[in-house]
C-alpha cells in the first residue's frame, strides 16, 4: 500500500468514526443545523463552523456520549460538510479547508509523488 492509499484509508476511518458518533448523538446535528440556520436568517453570508460547535459545547443542556470530549475537534469539519450537503443553497456559508489527509494527498499528487512520503526540511 502506498502513501496515498494509506492516507485515503485513514480519512475513510475518520469519516466512519465520526458517522458512528454522529448517529449516537443526533442532538448535536439538530443544534448545529438550527444554530447555522439562525445565523443565516440573521443576515450572515459566511460564518465559522467552529463558532457553531463552540456554542453547542457551551450549551449545558446538550450531553454527548461515546467520546472523551463533548464534541471532538476532528468532527467539526464533517458537520459543516453535512450542512452543505443537506442545504446546497448555502453551499458557501462555511469556508472549508481540505481535511488533513486530503491536503497531504493533494500535495503528494501535485508533486507527482504517489508512493513516497513528502519530506519537508
Amino acid at each position: 500500500m502506498n502513501v496515498v492509499d494509506t492516507l485515503e484509508k485513514e480519512l475513510d476511518q475518520r469519516k466512519r468514526a465520526w458517522w458512528e458518533w454522529h448517529k449516537e448523538n443526533p442532538q448535536v446535528w439538530k443544534k448545529f443545523e438550527g444554530y447555522t440556520l439562525e445565523a443565516i436568517r440573521s443576515g450572515r453570508k459566511h460564518y465559522s463552523h467552529w463558532a457553531i460547535v463552540n456554542r453547542i459545547r457551551w450549551n449545558r443542556e446538550i450531553e454527548t456520549k461515546g467520546g472523551e470530549f463533548k464534541i471532538s475537534n476532528d468532527y467539526i469539519g464533517f458537520y459543516a460538510r453535512l450542512f452543505h450537503a443537506k442545504h446546497p443553497e448555502y453551499n458557501d456559508f462555511f469556508r472549508l479547508k481540505p481535511l488533513k489527509e486530503e491536503k497531504e494527498i493533494n500535495h503528494l499528487k501535485a508533486d507527482g509523488i504517489y508512493g513516497e512520503p513528502r519530506l519537508n526540511f
